[in-house]
């Protein structure tokens, strides 16, 4: 016999919430440490793949993932590794590392980097002009010690400069070579290295040929190329990142009668802090006293502020506006739920998904056949050539430039990372790595209703059509239940001044209601088949009094802000929508109706909902669960992907693969057109970097581009796939 269901949030839900509850998080032994590390040096899909290959090398070390826009790795290690041992081995073997602390995540950092590139390719513009006008005589006619002077005079600009500003490109190249490793940035110093070296044999044998132009030429426009790679990835900063620059590095604590300025760190639960205004909070607290407005638009996308005084919570990043605040630690650092967000944030851009695996294998794949077609350009051309080297070297050179994989492996993490960067700045955090990529896929939306689509936050109605001893039975019976109509019942009672009858032996009935004794007799809130009531076909519960008629206390309850806006984006975009309820069915009719919505079930208890979605999946759909109750856990995690709000329950948010952090549902459509769109620039992306190898590599073999021109025609190809990502910016 099947054991019995129900629909309340007490009900054996909570059995199918506990074994799907780790689903949307990261690693699955419950023992595992995530550690983050900075890769300053990494340019390319072979150093992606070099440093997941060493870091699964090292005992205790579960996973790794690189993250190429982001230039960080994220491993999931045991516990008794140390972030220090694994940034000392790749910087080892070549790869800089360092501990990420995601607090020093900031802009200046950013900015700091750019300056530096952007100060070493001024440099070299003024080489390459000065030396491009001493050419114009060579060029003209100059001849014999004319000629030899003119080079001298471009010899000494152009070394300097060559030494100053390509010495990003060498100190990559010798971290490589120094452990017998190639990355990028070998061929390409030996490109510079190579026309500055010729060019210098030539100068001292007094030859007609001198190539210092092209040396610069190609220093400053690889500089160029990496300059705007630079801004662009920028631009395209993560929400992570984005919410680390939010955390507060100290508190002002109030001690006795006076406060002094201490480490968010060092906080402890139970400390005040106080907050004045125009200041972000430091901690997770329940204000003590004062009262204020706090912008909280950075995390949950709405623009309106909203009012705060003694009791409310508020959280880490949120920002004070109008009054001082006093505020009791509940959490600091990194407990508190900005930090965890940034966290999920962080996992979910950096984890892989069936697009990232797809880049890894073939970058994996290219990078040997591109440096066995280098050598097969050089000993072919020095063939037919009769043994011209110079010729052969930089035909050579040419085909490694201009096949470097660096757009292959910015195809994916660049768009990723454009994504999530917008839907969290719509509301939306991704928990999971695959949520966007699946959302992609979604065909049919199914929306619980209470807490979805409606507030839910039900206000009793007919208080008044009853007596006060009935009242009072059902404050005693609510007052311990979670469900949204007790609470209303409760709420409203004890406005009026109520106090609960003393009852025993109170227990709750699984997807039916609370029952109890009270003067001997058996007390019952809850369902109305449960009880013995006549259906209204209106949101309503019903109670009992021994053998007495049941009484019924009706709830009103409004829309969700932009419930009606998500609905219709969402037929838009081509989806089907039902609405599930475990409500009766004139109150789902009524809010199916309100919104437009035709196909919708009443009275579903969770196993219901679980067989509804379950079965438009057995008919090919891929469906999104909108849900928030511990009921809809079991529906969450059988949909192909799920959404719940944040006032969602704990256990609802833990399986759902995103969270939507604002009260408002009108994200729901940007967020699965953004997603389409995702999907459709990786697929851009991909195009573009298999067009440009399918003309680049005949041409680099061929003999008919230069150095300088496969520098060009790399960069081009990695700022172009950048900044097809970035139309995801601006929602195109």
């Amino acid at each position: 016999m099947a054991a019995p269901v129900s629909a309340c949030p007490a009900c054996d839900a909570a059995a199918l919430a506990e074994s799907t509850a780790g689903k949307g998080y990261a690693g699955d032994g419950g023992e595992a440490k995530r550690i983050m590390l900075s890769l300053p040096q990494v340019y390319c899909a072979a150093c992606i793949v070099g440093v997941e290959k060493g870091l699964a090398t090292q005992p205790g070390v579960r996973s790794a993932r690189v993250n190429l826009t982001l230039k960080r790795a994220t491993v999931e290690v045991d516990q008794d590794v140390e972030p220090e041992t694994l940034a000392d081995y790749l910087t080892g073997i070549g790869f800089e590392a360092y501990e990420l602390d995601a607090g020093a995540l900031m802009a200046t950092e950013t900015d700091k980097r750019s300056r530096e590139l952007l100060m070493r390719l001024g440099v070299a513009f003024f080489g390459m002009m000065n030396v491009m006008l001493l050419s114009v005589a060579v060029w003209s006619g100059a001849s014999d010690a004319t000629r030899d002077l003119f080079h001298w005079v471009s010899a000494g600009i152009a070394l300097p400069i060559v030494a100053f500003s390509a010495q990003p490109f060498f100190t990559s190249a010798w971290s490589a070579l120094r452990v017998k490793r190639l990355n990028m940035d070998v061929p390409i110093s030996l490109a510079i290295l190579l026309a500055a070296g010729m060019s210098v044999y030539e100068t001292m044998h007094s030859g007609e040929h001198a190539y210092f132009d092209a040396a610069l030429s190609l220093t400053f426009f690889l500089l160029a190329g990496r300059y705007l790679d630079h801004r662009t990835r920028a631009v395209a900063r993560s929400a992570a990142e984005e919410l680390a620059a939010l955390e507060v590095p100290r508190a002002h604590l109030i001690v006795g009668d006076g406060e002094e300025v201490v480490s968010v760190a060092d906080l402890a639960i139970g400390d005040v802090v106080r907050v004045t205004p125009g200041n972000r909070v430091p901690v997770d607290g329940m204000v003590e006293t004062g009262e204020s407005e706090v912008d909280r638009s950075f995390l949950t996308g709405e623009s309106l502020p909203v009012f705060a005084g003694p009791g409310d919570m508020l959280n880490a990043g949120e920002v004070n506006l109008t009054g001082p605040l006093t505020l009791r630690v509940a959490a600091a650092g990194k407990d508190t739920a900005l930090h965890r967000m940034a966290d999920l944030v962080a996992i979910a851009e950096t984890a892989r998904n069936k697009y990232t695996g797809l880049a890894d294998k073939a970058a994996a794949i290219y990078a040997p056949v591109v440096h066995l077609l280098a050598l097969a350009a050089f000993v072919g051309w020095l063939v037919i050539t009769g043994g011209d080297v110079r010729l052969a070297l930089n035909i050579a050179v040419a085909v490694l430039i201009i096949t470097c994989p660096c757009a292959l492996g910015l195809a994916v993490p660049a768009v990723t990372t454009a994504a999530s960067g917008r839907l969290f700045k719509k509301g939306m955090l991704l928990k999971s790595a695959t949520a966007m990529e699946r959302l992609a896929d979604v065909d049919h939306v199914v929306f619980d209703k209470t807490g979805t689509l409606t507030e839910g936050a039900p206000k009793l109605e007919n208080l008044g059509d009853h007596a006060e001893a009935d009242l009072v039975v059902a404050l005693g019976l609510a007052q311990g239940s979670a469900h949204p109509l007790a609470q209303a019942i409760a709420f409203a009672a004890r406005g009026e001044g109520l106090v609960p009858a003393p009852l025993t032996d109170v227990r709750e009935v699984p997807g039916h209601g609370i029952e109890a004794l009270w003067n001997g007799q058996q007390v019952r809130l809850g369902r109305a088949e449960w009880v013995g009531a006549h259906v209204l076909g209106r949101t309503a519960t019903y109670l009992k009094i021994g053998k007495r008629p049941a009484v019924a206390f009706t709830f009103t309850d409004a829309l969700r802000d932009g419930a009606k806006e998500a609905v219709t984006a969402l037929k838009a975009a081509g989806c089907g929508v039902t609405l599930i309820s475990g409500d009766a069915e004139e109150a789902v009719r009524d809010v199916a109706f309100r919104l437009g919505i035709d196909d919708f079930r009443a009275g579903m208890l969770p196993d219901g909902k679980v067989a509804e979605v379950e079965a438009l999946a057995a008919s090919g759909k891929r469906v999104l669960m909108v849900g928030d109750g511990l009921n809809d856990t079991a529906a969450l995690a059988a949909a192909h992907v799920s959404i719940s709000p944040a006032s969602a329950l704990e256990a609802a948010r833990v399986v759902s693969d995103i969270v939507l952090l604002g009260k408002s549902l009108a994200p729901l459509g940007d967020a699965l057109l953004t997603s389409r769109k995702a999907t459709r620039r990786i697929k851009e992306n991909f195009g573009i970097a298999a067009t440009y190898n399918a003309i680049a590599i005949p041409v680099a073999l061929l003999g008919f581009a230069t150095p300088l021109a496969a520098a060009l025609a790399m960069s081009a190809s990695s700022i172009m796939v950048t900044l097809n990502a970035l139309r995801l910016k601006v929602g195109k």
